[in-house]
Protein backbone atom coordinates (compact mmCIF):
# COMPACT_ATOMS: atom_id res chain seq x y z
CA UNK A 1 0.00 0.00 0.00
CA UNK A 2 1.54 3.32 -1.06
CA UNK A 3 1.60 6.52 0.97
CA UNK A 4 -1.22 8.08 -1.06
CA UNK A 5 -3.53 5.16 -0.29
CA UNK A 6 -2.65 5.25 3.42
CA UNK A 7 -3.35 8.98 3.64
CA UNK A 8 -6.64 8.55 1.80
CA UNK A 9 -7.70 5.78 4.20
CA UNK A 10 -6.74 7.88 7.24
CA UNK A 11 -8.65 10.84 5.87
CA UNK A 12 -11.72 8.67 5.33
CA UNK A 13 -11.60 7.36 8.91
CA UNK A 14 -11.16 10.89 10.27
CA UNK A 15 -14.10 12.13 8.17
CA UNK A 16 -16.33 9.32 9.44
CA UNK A 17 -15.31 10.08 13.04
CA UNK A 18 -15.98 13.79 12.70
CA UNK A 19 -19.28 13.15 10.93
CA UNK A 20 -20.40 10.78 13.69
CA UNK A 21 -19.53 13.32 16.37
CA UNK A 22 -20.96 16.40 14.65
CA UNK A 23 -24.20 14.61 13.76
CA UNK A 24 -24.61 13.28 17.29
CA UNK A 25 -27.12 12.27 18.47
CA UNK A 26 -28.68 10.05 15.80
CA UNK A 27 -30.68 7.86 18.18
CA UNK A 28 -32.27 8.05 21.68
CA UNK A 29 -29.96 8.59 24.66
CA UNK A 30 -30.31 6.63 27.92
CA UNK A 31 -29.94 8.59 31.16
CA UNK A 32 -29.48 6.37 34.20
CA UNK A 33 -30.80 7.73 37.49
CA UNK A 34 -29.05 5.76 40.26
CA UNK A 35 -31.89 6.29 42.74
CA UNK A 36 -35.56 5.37 42.93
CA UNK A 37 -38.46 6.97 41.10
CA UNK A 38 -39.81 9.91 43.08
CA UNK A 39 -36.46 10.91 44.56
CA UNK A 40 -35.06 14.39 43.94
CA UNK A 41 -32.45 12.91 41.59
CA UNK A 42 -35.25 11.28 39.60
CA UNK A 43 -37.50 14.34 39.45
CA UNK A 44 -34.72 16.78 38.55
CA UNK A 45 -33.08 14.32 36.17
CA UNK A 46 -36.33 13.77 34.25
CA UNK A 47 -36.98 17.51 33.97
CA UNK A 48 -33.47 18.14 32.62
CA UNK A 49 -33.75 15.16 30.26
CA UNK A 50 -36.95 16.55 28.74
CA UNK A 51 -35.36 19.97 28.15
CA UNK A 52 -32.14 18.47 26.82
CA UNK A 53 -34.14 16.35 24.38
CA UNK A 54 -35.57 19.53 22.87
CA UNK A 55 -32.07 20.92 22.27
CA UNK A 56 -30.51 17.68 21.01
CA UNK A 57 -33.42 16.62 18.82
CA UNK A 58 -33.47 13.11 20.27
CA UNK A 59 -35.41 11.52 23.12
CA UNK A 60 -33.56 10.95 26.38
CA UNK A 61 -34.98 7.85 28.02
CA UNK A 62 -34.63 7.87 31.83
CA UNK A 63 -33.96 4.55 33.52
CA UNK A 64 -33.98 4.12 37.30
CA UNK A 65 -31.29 1.76 38.60
CA UNK A 66 -31.29 2.16 42.37
CA UNK A 67 -29.18 0.45 45.02
CA UNK A 68 -26.07 0.71 47.23
CA UNK A 69 -26.17 4.52 47.57
CA UNK A 70 -26.26 4.91 43.79
CA UNK A 71 -23.37 2.51 43.09
CA UNK A 72 -25.35 0.12 40.88
CA UNK A 73 -26.46 2.83 38.47
CA UNK A 74 -23.05 4.49 38.42
CA UNK A 75 -21.38 1.15 37.70
CA UNK A 76 -23.69 0.54 34.74
CA UNK A 77 -22.68 3.86 33.19
CA UNK A 78 -18.98 3.39 33.97
CA UNK A 79 -19.05 0.13 31.99
CA UNK A 80 -21.05 1.53 29.04
CA UNK A 81 -19.64 2.45 25.64
CA UNK A 82 -18.19 6.01 25.61
CA UNK A 83 -20.34 7.11 22.68
CA UNK A 84 -22.66 9.62 24.37
CA UNK A 85 -25.67 7.32 24.33
CA UNK A 86 -25.51 6.39 28.02
CA UNK A 87 -25.16 9.12 30.65
CA UNK A 88 -25.40 9.29 34.43
CA UNK A 89 -27.53 11.69 36.46
CA UNK A 90 -24.88 11.75 39.16
CA UNK A 91 -24.90 13.12 42.69
CA UNK A 92 -22.60 13.69 45.64
CA UNK A 93 -23.21 10.01 46.46
CA UNK A 94 -22.04 8.54 43.16
CA UNK A 95 -19.30 11.00 42.28
CA UNK A 96 -17.90 12.26 45.56
CA UNK A 97 -18.66 10.14 48.62
CA UNK A 98 -18.95 6.52 47.50
CA UNK A 99 -15.24 5.80 47.43
CA UNK A 100 -15.07 6.82 51.10
CA UNK A 101 -18.19 4.82 52.04
CA UNK A 102 -17.27 1.57 50.31
CA UNK A 103 -14.25 -0.65 50.92
CA UNK A 104 -14.15 -1.42 47.22
CA UNK A 105 -15.98 -0.07 44.17
CA UNK A 106 -16.42 -2.03 40.93
CA UNK A 107 -14.96 0.97 39.09
CA UNK A 108 -12.49 3.79 39.78
CA UNK A 109 -14.65 6.75 40.81
CA UNK A 110 -11.92 9.24 39.89
CA UNK A 111 -11.24 7.96 36.37
CA UNK A 112 -14.38 6.07 35.23
CA UNK A 113 -16.36 9.15 34.20
CA UNK A 114 -16.10 12.14 31.91
CA UNK A 115 -17.59 15.19 33.68
CA UNK A 116 -20.29 16.71 31.45
CA UNK A 117 -22.15 19.43 33.34
CA UNK A 118 -23.34 20.59 36.75
CA UNK A 119 -27.09 20.93 37.21
CA UNK A 120 -27.63 22.37 40.69
CA UNK A 121 -28.15 21.60 44.37
CA UNK A 122 -30.78 21.27 47.07
CA UNK A 123 -30.58 21.45 50.85
CA UNK A 124 -32.04 18.72 53.05
CA UNK A 125 -34.63 18.89 55.82
CA UNK A 126 -34.14 17.14 59.14
CA UNK A 127 -37.55 15.83 60.15
CA UNK A 128 -39.12 13.55 62.75
CA UNK A 129 -42.28 11.51 63.13
CA UNK A 130 -45.08 13.60 64.66
CA UNK A 131 -45.17 11.39 67.78
CA UNK A 132 -41.51 12.01 68.63
CA UNK A 133 -41.44 14.17 71.78
CA UNK A 134 -39.11 16.81 70.31
CA UNK A 135 -40.52 20.05 68.96
CA UNK A 136 -37.17 21.33 67.69
CA UNK A 137 -33.67 20.06 66.92
CA UNK A 138 -32.29 21.05 70.32
CA UNK A 139 -34.94 18.90 72.03
CA UNK A 140 -34.13 15.96 69.73
CA UNK A 141 -30.44 16.23 70.62
CA UNK A 142 -31.34 16.37 74.32
CA UNK A 143 -33.51 13.26 73.90
CA UNK A 144 -30.68 11.41 72.18
CA UNK A 145 -28.23 12.46 74.91
CA UNK A 146 -30.57 11.24 77.62
CA UNK A 147 -31.16 7.92 75.85
CA UNK A 148 -28.11 6.90 73.76
CA UNK A 149 -29.15 4.56 70.92
CA UNK A 150 -32.86 5.29 71.44
CA UNK A 151 -33.36 7.61 68.45
CA UNK A 152 -33.52 5.81 65.10
CA UNK A 153 -32.97 7.48 61.74
CA UNK A 154 -33.54 6.38 58.16
CA UNK A 155 -31.14 6.77 55.24
CA UNK A 156 -31.26 5.74 51.59
CA UNK A 157 -28.40 7.78 50.14
CA UNK A 158 -25.00 9.15 51.07
CA UNK A 159 -26.27 12.66 51.78
CA UNK A 160 -29.02 11.30 54.02
CA UNK A 161 -26.62 9.11 55.99
CA UNK A 162 -23.70 11.49 56.26
CA UNK A 163 -25.80 14.57 57.08
CA UNK A 164 -27.25 12.80 60.13
CA UNK A 165 -24.03 11.13 61.24
CA UNK A 166 -22.13 14.43 61.01
CA UNK A 167 -24.86 16.05 63.14
CA UNK A 168 -24.53 13.24 65.68
CA UNK A 169 -20.76 13.68 65.80
CA UNK A 170 -20.91 17.45 66.20
CA UNK A 171 -23.67 17.24 68.82
CA UNK A 172 -22.05 14.37 70.72
CA UNK A 173 -24.98 11.96 70.46
CA UNK A 174 -25.54 8.33 69.40
CA UNK A 175 -28.40 7.36 67.07
CA UNK A 176 -29.19 4.13 65.25
CA UNK A 177 -29.21 4.10 61.44
CA UNK A 178 -31.90 2.12 59.60
CA UNK A 179 -30.90 1.78 55.92
CA UNK A 180 -33.46 1.87 53.10
CA UNK A 181 -33.24 1.25 49.38
CA UNK A 182 -35.15 4.43 48.47
CA UNK A 183 -36.06 7.80 49.98
CA UNK A 184 -39.81 7.40 49.36
CA UNK A 185 -39.78 4.06 51.22
CA UNK A 186 -37.95 5.66 54.13
CA UNK A 187 -40.48 8.50 54.17
CA UNK A 188 -43.35 6.01 54.32
CA UNK A 189 -41.84 4.45 57.43
CA UNK A 190 -41.11 7.84 59.00
CA UNK A 191 -44.76 8.83 58.63
CA UNK A 192 -45.82 5.43 59.96
CA UNK A 193 -43.51 5.66 62.97
CA UNK A 194 -41.22 2.74 62.10
CA UNK A 195 -38.31 5.20 62.34
CA UNK A 196 -38.09 8.42 64.34
CA UNK A 197 -35.96 10.70 62.14
CA UNK A 198 -35.14 11.18 58.48
CA UNK A 199 -32.95 13.78 56.78
CA UNK A 200 -33.69 14.05 53.06
CA UNK A 201 -33.99 16.43 50.13
CA UNK A 202 -36.90 18.82 49.83
CA UNK A 203 -38.56 16.81 47.04
CA UNK A 204 -39.13 13.97 49.50
CA UNK A 205 -39.65 15.91 52.74
CA UNK A 206 -41.19 19.30 52.02
CA UNK A 207 -44.66 18.13 50.84
CA UNK A 208 -44.94 15.95 53.95
CA UNK A 209 -43.83 18.78 56.25
CA UNK A 210 -46.25 21.22 54.60
CA UNK A 211 -49.01 18.61 54.83
CA UNK A 212 -48.43 18.12 58.55
CA UNK A 213 -47.55 14.44 58.19
CA UNK A 214 -44.07 14.91 59.72
CA UNK A 215 -42.38 17.65 61.73
CA UNK A 216 -39.54 19.59 60.13
CA UNK A 217 -36.77 20.61 62.54
CA UNK A 218 -34.03 22.29 60.48
CA UNK A 219 -32.43 22.68 57.05
CA UNK A 220 -28.90 21.46 56.37
CA UNK A 221 -27.74 24.45 54.30
CA UNK A 222 -25.75 27.37 55.70
CA UNK A 223 -28.68 29.73 55.02
CA UNK A 224 -32.42 29.34 55.49
CA UNK A 225 -34.38 28.26 52.43
CA UNK A 226 -36.92 30.55 50.77
CA UNK A 227 -39.05 27.43 50.23
CA UNK A 228 -39.61 27.07 53.99
CA UNK A 229 -38.10 30.12 55.73
CA UNK A 230 -39.63 29.26 59.11
CA UNK A 231 -37.19 26.37 59.56
CA UNK A 232 -33.84 27.35 61.11
CA UNK A 233 -30.52 26.04 59.85
CA UNK A 234 -28.80 23.34 61.87
CA UNK A 235 -26.23 25.96 62.86
CA UNK A 236 -28.94 28.28 64.18
CA UNK A 237 -30.82 25.51 65.98
CA UNK A 238 -27.78 24.17 67.82
CA UNK A 239 -25.45 27.18 67.99
CA UNK A 240 -22.94 25.63 65.58
CA UNK A 241 -20.84 27.39 62.94
CA UNK A 242 -19.56 24.86 60.43
CA UNK A 243 -22.45 22.52 59.69
CA UNK A 244 -23.49 22.34 56.02
CA UNK A 245 -24.33 19.32 53.88
CA UNK A 246 -26.34 19.63 50.68
CA UNK A 247 -27.17 17.31 47.80
CA UNK A 248 -26.10 18.20 44.28
CA UNK A 249 -26.76 16.84 40.80
CA UNK A 250 -24.55 16.64 37.71
CA UNK A 251 -24.30 14.71 34.45
CA UNK A 252 -21.41 12.34 33.76
CA UNK A 253 -20.58 10.13 30.79
CA UNK A 254 -18.27 7.11 30.56
CA UNK A 255 -14.59 8.02 30.43
CA UNK A 256 -13.33 8.35 26.89
CA UNK A 257 -16.46 10.01 25.52
CA UNK A 258 -15.29 12.36 22.71
CA UNK A 259 -15.00 16.04 23.75
CA UNK A 260 -17.29 17.11 20.91
CA UNK A 261 -20.09 14.95 22.33
CA UNK A 262 -19.40 16.08 25.89
CA UNK A 263 -19.65 19.71 24.76
CA UNK A 264 -22.94 19.09 22.95
CA UNK A 265 -24.40 17.51 26.08
CA UNK A 266 -22.99 20.31 28.23
CA UNK A 267 -24.66 22.93 26.05
CA UNK A 268 -27.98 21.11 26.35
CA UNK A 269 -27.62 20.94 30.16
CA UNK A 270 -26.83 24.64 30.45
CA UNK A 271 -29.76 25.63 28.24
CA UNK A 272 -32.03 23.44 30.38
CA UNK A 273 -30.69 25.06 33.57
CA UNK A 274 -31.48 28.51 32.17
CA UNK A 275 -35.09 27.54 31.45
CA UNK A 276 -37.42 29.64 33.61
CA UNK A 277 -40.15 27.02 33.74
CA UNK A 278 -37.65 24.39 34.98
CA UNK A 279 -36.34 26.81 37.61
CA UNK A 280 -39.88 27.69 38.69
CA UNK A 281 -40.87 24.02 38.86
CA UNK A 282 -38.19 23.24 41.44
CA UNK A 283 -37.95 26.55 43.30
CA UNK A 284 -40.38 25.18 45.86
CA UNK A 285 -37.97 22.36 46.73
CA UNK A 286 -35.01 24.71 47.18
CA UNK A 287 -33.27 23.74 43.94
CA UNK A 288 -30.59 26.20 42.82
CA UNK A 289 -29.23 25.88 39.27
CA UNK A 290 -25.57 26.56 38.58
CA UNK A 291 -24.60 26.06 34.91
CA UNK A 292 -20.93 25.60 34.02
CA UNK A 293 -18.33 23.88 31.86
CA UNK A 294 -17.16 20.26 31.97
CA UNK A 295 -13.84 21.55 33.32
CA UNK A 296 -15.61 23.36 36.17
CA UNK A 297 -17.44 20.14 37.08
CA UNK A 298 -14.16 18.22 37.05
CA UNK A 299 -12.66 20.68 39.56
CA UNK A 300 -15.80 20.64 41.69
CA UNK A 301 -15.76 16.82 41.77
CA UNK A 302 -12.20 16.79 43.17
CA UNK A 303 -13.11 19.33 45.88
CA UNK A 304 -16.37 17.56 46.76
CA UNK A 305 -14.67 14.17 47.02
CA UNK A 306 -12.21 15.64 49.54
CA UNK A 307 -15.03 17.39 51.45
CA UNK A 308 -17.15 14.23 51.75
CA UNK A 309 -14.15 12.11 52.67
CA UNK A 310 -13.45 14.48 55.55
CA UNK A 311 -17.10 14.49 56.65
CA UNK A 312 -17.32 10.69 56.54
CA UNK A 313 -14.04 10.31 58.42
CA UNK A 314 -15.03 12.77 61.14
CA UNK A 315 -18.45 11.14 61.49
CA UNK A 316 -16.60 7.83 62.09
CA UNK A 317 -18.60 6.03 59.40
CA UNK A 318 -16.92 2.71 58.65
CA UNK A 319 -16.66 1.73 54.96
CA UNK A 320 -18.99 -1.13 54.05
Amino acid sequence: MNLKTVLAAAAAIWTLSVTAQTSYPTKPIKAIVPFAAGSATDQIGRAFAAKMSETLGQTIVVENKAGVNGMLGADAVAKSAPDGYTILIGTNSTNAALKSLMKKLPYDQDTAFAPVGYMGSVPLIMAVNNDVPAKNLRELVDLAKAKPGFVTFASASTSQLVSTEVLAGMAGIQMVNVPYKSGPAAMTDLIGGQVMMFTADFAVTLPQVKGGKIRGLAVTSSKRSAAIPELPTVNEALGLKDYELIAYFAVFAPAGTPPEIVNKLNNAINLAAQSKDLQDKFASVGFMVDPGTPEALAKRSVLEAAKWAKAIREAKIEPQ
